[in-house]
């Protein structure tokens, strides 16, 4: 009984038509957040940081990076699948 309350309950992440529809929604959102860009008027330090996009690209870029150096880590952190020893049935 546990399984099929499981089941159901992922239920929506296995239909295609509500992911897309959520995926596009996101979508929507970014798009929305950069446009409003447009219209707020920012006091910054830094030119650079005033011009159109910078903080949607910025977040970007490092959200990239954040992937990249996770990859290296994983690299560098991984052990082999039996490194704590042989599981006793």
């Amino acid at each position: 009984m546990s399984e099929d309350r499981n089941s159901s309950a992922h239920a929506w992440s296995v239909r295609p038509a509500l992911v897309n529809r959520i995926v596009y929604t996101l979508y929507a959102l970014c798009a929305l957040s950069v446009v409003l860009d447009l219209f707020v008027h920012r006091h910054e330090k830094f030119a650079f940081a005033g011009s159109f996009g910078f903080y949607a690209g910025y977040g970007f870029v490092a959200c990239v990076a954040l992937v990249l150096a996770a990859k290296g880590l994983r690299r560098l952190l991984m052990r082999d699948e039996n490194y704590y020893g042989e599981a006793d049935d």
